[in-house]
């Protein structure tokens, strides 16, 4: 039988890196994508590769629509067309109030977290849906509790762009719903990963943990189990549906 194909952009580190190690253990050939680190993604490819199954690395910004479009047309030259997407890479800027925010720094934000993450939803569709030829497929958009919460004081426009995810998520389900295609998120809260050092505050979440109702942080590997989830025939009367993997907050 042939091995489903997930597709995870921002897979060399964080809860990318996690969620292809737990796909490949699950059957899955992965494509790693990555933005600037290549080693690390070597790293996760050669991890996914000991466990048996296929792996490409690909460099993409995903900002940029002539990279992305690139990206699906090597994985599909080199492992075959994608039936399952990880929209997960994301960028954040040092925390700050909205008053000192620079256009730019929204420029960027919004283009990678909210414009590159459509563009790959789009050359997915274009790939998966029946109407389109394919066979169905699944995706799986990586959004924020932040996007609930708002994160005053330090990333207004980090949650603003991924309450955008939100958005895209339901409506994106809607519109493939009856073309094999089903969209869903995970909402992931204070979480051990390297993006807090990016934000400036490496141990952010030993800082904040006791707001949490659990009264830790989550790992990498429990958001990755629920995008596994997600991904999988045990979700298939689930779409546009949205998971929190907060610890209750």
């Amino acid at each position: 039988m042939t091995k489903p194909i997930a597709l995870i952009t921002g897979a060399s580190r964080g809860i990318g890196a996690a969620t292809a190690r737990l796909l490949a253990s699950s059957a899955y050939d992965i494509c790693i994508n990555y933005h600037e680190n290549q080693s690390a993604a070597e790293k996760v490819m050669k991890q996914v590769e000991d466990l048996g199954s296929r792996a490409c690395i690909i460099q993409a910004d995903i900002s940029n629509e002539e990279d992305v479009i690139r990206m699906f047309s090597e994985l599909s030259s080199t492992l075959g067309p994608v039936t399952h997407l990880v929209n997960n890479a994301g960028i954040l800027f040092p925390q700050s109030r909205l008053e000192d925010f620079s256009v730019e720094r929204l420029q960027k934000i919004f283009s990678t977290n909210v414009i590159g993450t459509m563009l790959c939803c789009r050359e997915a569709v274009k790939v998966m849906s029946t109407k389109n030829g394919g066979d169905g497929g699944v995706i799986v958009n990586v959004s924020s509790v932040a996007a609930r919460t708002g994160s005053p004081h330090e990333y207004i426009d980090y949650a603003s762009s991924k309450g955008a995810l939100d958005s895209l998520t339901v409506g994106l389900a809607c519109e493939v719903a009856e073309e094999g295609i089903r969209v869903n998120a995970v909402r992931p809260g204070v979480i051990y990963t390297d993006m807090h050092a990016d934000g400036g505050e490496p141990d952010r979440v030993d800082r904040i943990k006791e707001i949490v109702p659990l009264k830790r942080g989550g790992t990498t590997e429990e958001v990755a189990k629920v995008i596994q989830f997600l991904l999988s025939d045990d979700s298939s009367y689930c779409t546009g549906s949205i998971l929190d993997v907060s610890g209750g907050r």
